[in-house]
């Protein structure tokens, strides 16, 4: 995104039409369309190194159960701290371990495992609020309906209302179905005081307490899809999503015999699935830890589009409850077992059949003209598939726009990247005002909240005032930090333990010390601008453009990642720089060797859209794939605006990816890209346009 260049209200026509233009690609690659991948059926070699990195390329986690206890044992914290992006407290969030007596509450144990996952980009399953087990004798002694309501919704909101915003899901309420052949609730002082009324009041009192954390029922026992146990949780999710009860997920605890999970396992997650709620694998263990039966079971949760991750209920041999049984990943001196690679490799999953995936995709009716569709869903892998030839796109309304305050006088908000996490989106973006630019973030969990999100300021921080445009952001998994990639006039970044904590933001550093001399020789009277990072397995490439028609590349190696950028070579580049103009974003396709790159151009109507390329490597050549006007990534002409046509721009934004770390994972069956429009009638200083961020949904997906 350059602001220095066009300052007039209109877009300058390009003196050459772009149906006319003729890309010329770096490296003699021919102008024809790649012939797309054929979906494969076995499971995916593993693309990480370890269980967290390589749940996260399907935008899952893969977490273990933490004892505080254990923190202190070197090999089960560097194990714990290499392995996993998802963390649950084993027993520190349990009644008894919080609210011994009544009313006095001990924290200690569990905010040293939120505090301490949180610091390391892990995210937290919060165990558990209501459970008839581990519960104070004080609590089992209530006889009084109104005394024990009292008492558990006060103890609800003092857990969730504690760690608000820190929590991605919690179980609310867990074990509460009778074992054998009833069907029913067990017995408990809840049930027997309360009625069976308390899971839903339950529910409820955790919803208030926080908004934006998913809320599970957990149990166990409830694999095998034709057991009484299982149909009773089954009829229970249904009530409560039919009449509106706050439910967001199910949690299966997967405490397997060494037979591993049941045949109709799947089955029963497709099913679960169906009724609107994530599914989660949320204490897995299996005796004696057989390969097949873990690759099983976690194939099982790979293959169902709305699972959207597994924990294991502890790391070691030695730290399991069935400790006996050596149902774990590591054995007691902390070595992989041959369990741990079946896990790996079973992560890629395995095609997924219509009847699988059918009930997990969002119906058509749960899109709105506001563009809200369930996130879960959107994020989460489909089959594998190549991407389409030609796009179809639904735009939602304006969802973003400036917030002055008394010392920022914006007038229009640009250039957004956005990465989905512990429940919420966080969105940066570019702040455009008369005196110059700067950035800003937001989070929300639900793209109805965007427009009511406050905007932190980020010249407030360490990232300073001055120029500050065109953010990208994403989390380097090697590092466990996240990296806030902008433009400064040089390529420059920032770092942040947490991204959502805007103070936590380093001061700006350069990735060069100087602009490349090849785009010293060949950026014209154009400017470098929009810098994008991307990395694989061996390395980490960063583009960029120069508002004249190229396309940069540079390469480091991933261990030498942020430094060493070298090579810089010219990717692409067209001799109509409209057609090449900037913002380049690039993607990795999950499930193939392909990669996506879009670029803006300025058409033939002086209004901004998309071209679209791909390529087998991040190194490689890049061939045309949507990129005319005619056939557009996206353009006006193949987007509907159900809300009204409030922008001929489709302009400077970013994909919905299907996870948040340096890979830059895309699923192509559930395309989304957040841009920046502009009314049509506006005019003026280009830098006091009123941009706004909406929504794209694709609307012809091909899985």
């Amino acid at each position: 995104m350059n602001p220095h260049l066009r300052r007039s209200g209109r877009r300058r026509t390009p003196l050459l039409g772009l149906l006319a233009a003729t890309a010329l690609l770096a490296g003699g690659a021919t102008a024809t369309q790649a012939a797309p991948a054929s979906p494969s059926t076995a499971p995916a070699a593993p693309k990480a190194s370890t269980l967290g990195a390589q749940a996260a390329q399907s935008g899952r986690y893969f977490g273990t159960a933490v004892a505080a206890g254990r923190l202190g044992d070197g090999v089960y914290t560097t194990i714990l701290d290499r392995e996993f992006n998802s963390v649950t407290a084993e027993n520190e969030m349990k009644w008894d371990a919080t609210e011994r007596s009544r009313g006095s509450f001990t924290f200690g144990p569990a905010d040293q495992i939120v505090n301490r996952a949180l610091g390391r980009g892990q995210r937290v399953r919060g165990h558990t609020l209501v459970w008839h087990s581990q519960l104070p004798g004080w609590v089992n002694s209530i006889r009084d309906a109104g005394t024990l309501r009292s008492v558990m919704n006060h103890h609800i909101n003092t857990l969730v209302s504690r760690y608000r915003g820190k929590i991605h899901s919690w179980d609310v309420v867990n074990e509460a179905f009778a074992d054998g052949g009833s069907g029913q609730l067990r017995g408990s002082v809840f049930r027997d005081v309360l009625g069976t009324g308390f899971l839903e009041e339950a529910f409820r009192s955790a919803r208030s307490a926080d908004p934006s954390a998913k809320l599970c029922y957990n149990d166990y026992n409830i694999e095998n899809w034709s057991d009484a146990k299982t149909q009773g949780v089954y009829r229970l999710v249904r009530d409560f999503k039919a009449r509106g009860v706050p439910i967001d997920c199910v949690g299966l605890q997967a405490h397997f015999g060494a037979g591993g999970p049941p045949a109709s396992f799947q089955t029963t997650l497709s099913n679960f699935a169906a009724l609107g709620v994530d599914v989660q694998i949320t204490e897995l263990d299996i005796a004696q830890a057989p390969p097949s039966a873990y690759a099983n079971t976690v194939r099982a949760c790979m293959n169902v589009a709305r699972c959207t991750g597994i924990t294991v209920w502890g790391i070691r041999d030695s730290d399991s409850w069935r400790s006996g049984e050596n149902p774990l990943l590591f054995d007691r001196g902390g070595n992989k077992k041959p369990a741990y690679q079946a896990t790996l490799s079973a992560m890629g999953g395995s095609a997924v059949t219509r009847a699988d995936s059918g009930p997990a995709r969002e119906p058509a009716t749960a899109r709105d003209a506001a563009g809200r569709t369930d996130a879960r869903s959107q994020r989460s892998p489909g089959s594998a598939t190549a991407l389409p030839s030609s796009y179809r796109w639904s735009s939602s309304g304006p969802l973003i726009a400036p917030k002055p305050d008394a010392t920022h006088n914006i007038a229009g908000i640009k250039d957004p990247t956005v990465v989905h996490h512990n429940g919420k989106y966080h969105v940066f973006a570019s702040t455009a005002r008369s005196a110059g630019y700067n950035l800003v973030y937001l989070s929300f969990s639900d793209w109805s909240q965007a427009g009511s999100a406050t905007h932190h300021y980020l010249d407030r921080t360490a990232i300073g005032a001055g120029y500050r445009a065109a953010p990208q952001v994403f989390y380097y998994a090697p590092q466990r930090l996240w990296y806030l990639v902008y433009q400064t006039g040089n390529a420059s970044y920032s770092t942040n333990p947490d991204i959502s904590n805007p103070n936590g933001w380093s001061a700006p550093r350069n990735f060069y010390s100087s602009m490349p001399e090849i785009i010293r020789q060949n950026i014209g009277n154009g400017h470098w601008v929009d810098m994008w990072v991307i990395c694989d397995n061996a390395n980490c490439y960063l583009f960029s453009s120069d508002d004249n028609g190229h396309l940069y590349r540079s390469r480091t190696s991933a261990g030498q990642f942020p430094n060493g950028f070298t090579d810089t070579v010219i990717a692409l580049r067209d001799s109509n720089k409209y057609a090449l103009f900037e913002a380049s974003n690039v993607y990795k396709v999950q499930g193939s060797n392909q990669y996506l790159l879009l670029v803006e151009a300025i058409g033939s109507d002086g209004r901004r859209w998309f071209r679209s390329w791909t390529s087998g490597s991040l190194a490689g050549s890049w061939t045309p794939l949507a990129a005319t006007e005619g056939n557009p990534f996206a353009r006006a002409n193949n987007v509907t605006f159900p809300a009204g046509a409030w922008t001929r721009d489709i302009s400077h934004g970013e994909m919905i990816r299907a996870g948040n770390d340096q890979t830059l994972t895309i699923n192509s069956c559930r395309l989304q890209y957040l841009y920046q429009g502009l009314d049509p009638n506006a005019s003026g200083d280009y830098n006091s346009l009123p941009w706004r961020l909406g929504l794209l949904t694709q609307t012809n997906p091909t899985c």
